[in-house]
Formats: structure tokens, sequence, C-alpha cells
């Protein structure tokens, strides 16, 4: 269902939440830097395409990149020159729940021609990424995304550093122009909206020149609405250092495939085993089928030192244990819903729908028996308490579940626990369960990064005292 203005404040009002509203400031100390939402038209297909219209920050996308260091302050004026209202989510950072951009529950949404000061501190370094949050759903697939990348105090040992973002546009092949259908029933009720474009960056078959023996730390950020990347190395040797931002004890040395899901971050080292003249590549598979996604062309010269060994760990972020699981009291997470599944009906809008009743309003989808979000929440935390989330997915379809403002990890059979990450992906008729410690107060959103979607009903929150 597209959500206008008022069905953002409707929902605010609902939940009893008191938003920040829009703030135009008068004179101040300093002038922050400005982070415009704009339309623009860029080359996205080949050169023999027209132009594509995308909205974009500052004009591109990905937008402008944010690069600080751990523990800097990050300050942004979002300037709204869209036609649409708008709001900016900091995707995986810990900061105080008003700077969480989450229109009708930490604000209201920036209207058309106004401004929105975001201020925090950039306390955890990792990979993170910044999208619009309100009509997530169309807004993300015209290119409102960057990336935020926060660097360790002291430099790490790669040659390179290099920042992909992942991403899908569903384009008209003659007018390579967006399709315009951002509430389409069937991408809703199925897997969501994937695109038939497939970028890095903004281009797609990107390539990078590199040399012989180089270690590069690669950033793989998945922009894309619900596309889930299947992704190996050729030409490389590679460790998976972090997850959603948040570093691994021990890296994991990459044998095969792994899964990039929409709202997930990877950090990997890699060293260049091509030879001089060869390609080394970071390969995506599509129906059992092959593709660059990005090319590295070795070059004549040689990294000044060769390594082959595993690196070390990158230094973990502060305060980030999560204790108390076994005596952690416990939520259920029931998801419903979609195409081919087995929902009869659910509560929306204050009213229980059968499921033919929330098709025709165009809401697949429900958590513990509800379309959308509740008055109540998912679960009342006091700050530092442990919790834990029982997750069942009863749906024939993958979801990505990411949590905000709090990171998580896997609780196995066994007891022991996963790594930290931010958004899971589970897939259909599969049962897990996470553990966290509620973080600062406020309430932070709780849904599913497939984003048409949370627009048709994957969405709950936690309330943080």
């Amino acid at each position: 269902m597209t959500q206008t203005r008022r069905d953002v404040l409707r929902m605010g009002a609902a939940l009893g939440i008191g938003t920040l509203t829009p703030n135009i400031l008068g004179a101040t100390t300093s002038t922050p830097t400005l982070l415009t939402a704009k339309r623009t038209n860029i080359q996205l297909a080949p050169s023999d395409y027209p132009q594509t219209e995308i909205w974009g920050y500052d004009g591109q996308t990905p937008g402008t990149m944010i690069r600080v260091r751990q523990g800097d302050r990050i300050t942004r004026r979002f300037v709204n020159e869209l036609p649409q209202a708008s709001s900016v989510h900091w995707h995986g950072l810990r900061i105080d729940n008003a700077m969480d951009g989450v229109a009708g529950l930490t604000q209201e949404a920036v209207p058309p021609g106004e401004t929105f000061d975001y201020d925090f501190v950039a306390q955890d370094a990792g990979t993170y990424w910044y999208h619009a949050h309100n009509k997530s759903v169309e807004q993300v697939a015209r290119g409102l995304y960057g990336p935020l990348i926060v660097d360790e105090p002291e430099p790490v040992d790669v040659d390179r550093d290099e920042v992909l973002i992942l991403d899908d546009w569903l384009l008209n092949p003659e007018t390579a122009q967006l399709d315009p259908n951002y509430s389409s029933r069937h991408d809703q009720s199925h897997a969501g909206r994937r695109g038939n474009y497939i970028t890095t960056n903004g281009t797609a078959n990107a390539e990078l020149t590199v040399r012989a023996s180089e270690r590069l730390r690669l950033r793989l950020i998945n922009a894309a609405n619900a596309r889930i990347f299947p992704l190996a190395l050729s030409g490389l040797d590679g460790w998976i250092m972090a997850y959603d931002g948040m570093p691994l004890e021990r890296p994991e040395k990459l044998d095969g495939r792994f899964l990039l899901a929409p709202g997930q971050r990877i950090d990997l080292f890699v060293d260049i085993t091509a030879e001089a003249g060869e390609t080394a590549n970071l390969i995506r598979f599509d129906d059992g089928e092959g593709y660059s996604q990005v090319a590295f062309s070795v070059g004549d010269s040689a990294a000044s030192k060769s390594r082959r060994g595993t690196p070390s760990a990158l230094p973990p972020n502060p305060n980030m244990d999560v204790s108390d699981v076994a005596t952690a009291r416990t939520f259920d997470l029931h998801m419903e819903g979609g195409a081919m599944g087995g929902l009869r009906n659910a509560e929306f809008d204050g009213k229980v729908m059968s499921f033919r009743q929330l098709a025709a309003a165009n809401q697949f989808w429900s958590f513990n028996g509800v379309v959308g979000m509740t008055d109540t929440p998912l679960a009342e935390l006091t700050s530092g308490e442990t919790a834990r989330v029982r997750m069942q997915n009863d749906t024939v379809f993958p979801h990505a579940m990411h949590l905000h403002g709090m990171h998580f990890r896997d609780v196995f059979e066994d007891g022991t626990l996963g790594p930290l990450r931010d958004t899971l992906l589970m897939f259909g008729d599969e049962t897990r369960e996470i553990a966290f410690v509620a973080g600062r107060p406020g309430k932070w959103i709780f849904h599913c990064h497939m984003l048409g979607h949370t627009a048709s009903g994957m969405a709950t929150w936690i309330n943080v005292t």
C-alpha cells in the first residue's frame, strides 16, 4: 500500500508516539554539511540508451560517501528537494532514537522544501549505509541511499579499501526509465521488487585495476529492494572479517558461495592471486549461471609484499557482549502470509480481515496475526536488559529481518551464539532465535528489509525505556 504523509502521521498518532517535527534552524555557530535529496538524470543504462531519472542524495547514486573515524560526530542537514516527504535512516549505527530517521516512529517525515538536522556520534567502526525511510519501497528503489564508513582508530593492514554497493534496477528495456509501479501486488505478495539491471556503485560491469598479490578490503553493501546476492570469488583468496559492521573474533576463510541479503553488509579481506594480465572476479550467481559482479584487472606491477596468511581480526567495537542469554525473557514473532501462504485472516487497521480482504488492500503479511505496526510493541524492555526473540517463518519466501539500533546474535540449539548482525536472512518454513541487549531508550522498528514486504505488513517495534 502506498503510504502518504497523512498515513505516516496517523500511524504515529495511533502508536501514541510524540514525533519530532522538521526543523529549519536559524542562526547557528556553524553550518552543517548539507545532504540534499533531489531528482536528477544519470547514464545508468549503456550509452546508447537515454539517461534515467533517479532520486539521489546530492544528485547522485550512490549518494555522497560519508566517511569518519570511530568516535567522530556526524552532522548533516537533510534538505528535501523531492516531490514526496522523506527521512534518512543510518542503517546499523547505534545512535539516539531521535536520530534514527524512521518516519512516523522517531520523527515526522520531512515535507518537500524543508529540512531536518541529524546529529550523532559514530561510536562503532565498520561498514554502514544510509537510505530513505519513508515510502522506502519506492524511494530506495529510485536511488536514495549512500555509503557510511566508520574507520578504525588505527589503519588496518591492507593496500586498498574499496566500497562496493550492489543494487538492481527495474528498467523499461526501451526507455531505460524506472518502472513506476512500486506497489505491484505481485511483487509485494511474492519475493519483492526485483530489478532486471544489476549494478555496483551505479555501474554495470564494474571493473577495478589491481596489482598482483595486493590485499584489498572489500566493503560489500546490498542496497537492493529484495534481491539476495549469491556471491563467490575467483582469482582471489578471501576472508570474512565483519558482518553488518561488527568484526568477527576470528576471520572466516571463504570457500565457495556466500549470501548477501538486502540491508546486509560484509567486510572481506582479499588477496589477488590472479597473475598479471589476468582478471579476478567477484562472481554473482543468477539461475545457476555465474556473472562478473566486479572484475579486478591485474596490472603489470605487484604489491610491495606478498600476503598469503590469515589476516589478524579487526578490533572489536565496545560494549557488544550479549550476556545472560539463558535467563533472558523470550518473545515470539510469527510470520505469516504472502502468495501460496496459509494466512486465513489477520488484524489490519483495527479490524480483523480475511486474506482476500487484505489482498484487496494490497496487504499480504502479518506478524503475530497483525498486519503492519501495532499499538503495543513486540517487547517492552529496559536498557541493558537481554532479550530473546524466537522467529517462525510460516511463509514460502525469504525475509531479511532488520532490527534498528541494536545488533543481535543467533541462538543455536546447543546454546552457542552466532556472530553479531543487525539483519538476518530467514528462509521459508525456517525457525530462528536471536538474542540482543536492549540499547538506547526509544521506539525501535523491527522489519523485513525486502522493502515491499514492510510496505505490505511486515513491521513491528520494540520499546526500550
